[in-house]
């Protein structure tokens, strides 16, 4: 059995965050149709560049956190999550699930980070595009319903995937949630679907796609679902495990 323990994030992160989640996100064969010209090497290189920027974005409402071997200390899965804006802070001013926030860095840092990120070549084929806007009227509407905690992203590295470790990442921020009374929402790949389901999630809608015309299997699927705090109610990714 993998020993691992869960953490806070810092910028420093950022390269082994790639080398765990991209192969994960790899596996997907949607997903990579976006990254038909380039491999998989060469897009983990060029994410390991923008993610401590997006690890210092929206500190107010974006939580972070990995799943660390207990021995080696390598990455071995990654979560992030979004909280409404409502709940970023308790009734003393202090950030909310705090050891989950990114540590600031100095000025010249956080330039040059943003510097780095900016001069990455990101050039994803978007001809799929397209199918991203019945996706986002579902999303839209569920997140209507009510005030959300979110979970964004997910990913375990397919060598330690099956291991517990997306539960323990997922179950972190759902004990957070219910100290908030919030309800939690996300948009769901196949591949995590044993884990959201074994945790209590429902599927709200499946959105079945046809993107065989942009080189996909023709049967992309992509899974609405919510976990409901069952004394709060709704009150207050994407996915590679």
């Amino acid at each position: 059995m993998t020993s691992f323990k869960i953490s806070g994030c810092t910028v420093s992160d950022g390269a082994a965050i790639a080398e765990n989640s991209i192969p994960a996100f790899w596996q997907n064969p949607n997903w990579r149709l976006a990254w038909p010209h380039r491999t998989l090497t060469y897009h983990i290189s060029q994410v390991a560049k923008r993610i401590p920027r997006n690890l210092l974005n929206d500190r107010d409402t974006k939580r972070h956190q990995k799943a660390i071997d207990g021995i080696s200390g390598r990455i071995l899965g990654y979560a992030r999550w979004s909280l409404p804006s409502s709940h970023t802070r308790d009734i003393e001013g202090k950030p909310v699930w705090e050891e989950a926030v990114v540590p600031v860095v100095g000025e010249d840092q956080e330039r040059e980070i943003k510097k780095v990120a900016a001069d990455v070549v990101w050039d994803p084929n978007q001809e799929s595009d397209v199918l991203l806007g019945e996706l986002r009227s579902i999303e839209t509407e569920i997140e209507e319903r009510g005030v959300w905690m979110r979970l964004e992203y997910l990913a375990v590295h397919p060598d330690f995937q099956g291991k517990g470790i997306g539960t323990a990442l997922v179950e972190s921020g759902m004990r957070e949630a219910e100290k908030l009374g919030l309800g939690i929402f996300i948009v769901a790949m196949p591949s995590g679907m044993g884990v959201y389901e074994h945790l209590g999630f429902k599927i709200e809608r499946v959105l079945v796609q046809d993107d065989s015309m942009f080189g996909g299997t023709g049967d992309h699927r992509t899974y609405f679902m919510v976990f409901e705090q069952k004394t709060g109610g709704v009150e207050g990714g994407e996915d590679g495990v």
